[in-house]
């Protein structure tokens, strides 16, 4: 695996403070190493968005980070600790060193602005030393690298069509070249035949540009297509992480393969959609012991009183799970399953 370029180290994130508020990230930890695309999994509510947000400091109130480390690391070594960053080294390192394409990004563009408008606005704002032919030159470039014919500049975004909306997404947010591309489920709001076109296309710049990418979605059969490694988070917490083939061929946790089953695969043999029972709990409400326990048909009695840590349950380096099944029980609660 190459170095890492951004490490997250016993993160927490509320919504409200005292009593009343509400865990939504809990002791996440998660490297994302240079050059590989990390996939983010997990229903509505599990945590994913919070996850991108606290990283990048742009959580709205009452989201506040109350514990742990983000690290990004410049390919000179050194580190910087993004949550005591101020305003203006935000403003320096937001889209040149680690952009996002947030949720809904297909309609996020400004619709009273051309193509042309929104793409240079990017740059002049982050390299003024550019003049506009440049500018118009290298928006130019960002279109061709996204796949657009370059007389949409002149467009406004109703003229455009919802991939290529989407794609314009894509590259405002490399623009100026950074290292990380965070992608809050892109392609939602398309079609099947849009996403694959889109995703073949962002595989095509990653190894074009090498960049880093953290792709997050519920849909797993997305992700195991084009990602390097995945991690399933559930109830705020990682529950499990793995190679994208190891999820798909060998998952860990229930909740990893029931989300498998879940959507149907977009190559090889049918398989029986069998999906999750229940729904996920809220935040505000979280049951005691494994937030998935009353959804599991594998629960044991732990399960109900115990939170189980995310560890590596063959004792390797590749995987890790947080779950009882592949974890010694405590000593005061039987390991028995349920009838």
């Amino acid at each position: 695996m190459s170095e890492p370029v951004l490490t997250i180290s016993g993160l927490n994130v509320d919504y409200g403070t005292g009593d009343a508020a509400v865990h939504a990230l809990r002791d996440i930890d998660l490297t994302l190493h240079r050059g590989e695309v990390l996939g983010l999994a997990g229903e509505s509510g599990s945590g994913k968005s919070t996850l991108a947000y606290a990283v990048t400091r742009l959580l709205s109130p009452p989201g506040v980070i109350t514990g742990g480390d983000v690290r990004y690391h410049r390919r000179d070594g050194e580190a910087l600790d993004l949550l005591t960053l101020s305003p203006a080294e935000l403003r320096a390192f937001r889209w040149q060193e680690l952009s996002i394409v947030f949720q809904g990004a297909m309609n996020s563009l400004n619709p009273v602005h051309t193509v042309h408008s929104q793409l240079t606005d990017v740059l002049k704002a982050h390299r003024p030393e550019m003049r506009r032919p440049e500018r118009t030159a290298r928006a130019e470039e960002l279109l061709s690298l996204v796949g657009i014919s370059t007389d949409r500049l002149s467009a406004y975004p109703h003229q455009l069509s919802g991939g290529m909306r989407q794609r314009v997404m894509i590259a405002m947010a490399l623009a100026l070249e950074p290292e990380i591309v965070i992608m809050d489920e892109p392609t939602t709001a398309l079609d099947v035949v849009m996403q694959r076109q889109i995703l073949r296309q962002l595989v095509k710049l990653r190894e074009q540009l090498d960049f880093s990418v953290v792709f997050i979605t519920h849909d797993i059969s997305l992700l195991i297509e084009f990602s390097d490694r995945i991690a399933i988070m559930y109830g705020g917490r990682i529950v499990e992480e793995a190679g994208a083939s190891d999820i798909y061929r060998d998952p860990r946790h229930p909740y990893s393969d029931g989300l498998l089953h879940s959507f149907p695969a977009l190559h090889g043999p049918r398989r029986e959609l069998t999906g999750i029972p229940g729904s996920p709990p809220h935040l505000s409400a979280m049951p005691a012991g494994c937030a998935f326990h009353p959804r599991c048909g594998k629960a044991l009695d732990p399960c109900a009183t115990q939170v189980p840590v995310l560890s590596r349950p063959d004792g390797g380096d590749s995987r890790t799970v947080a779950c009882w099944l592949h974890q010694e029980a405590p000593a005061q609660a039987a390991a028995t399953s349920r009838p």
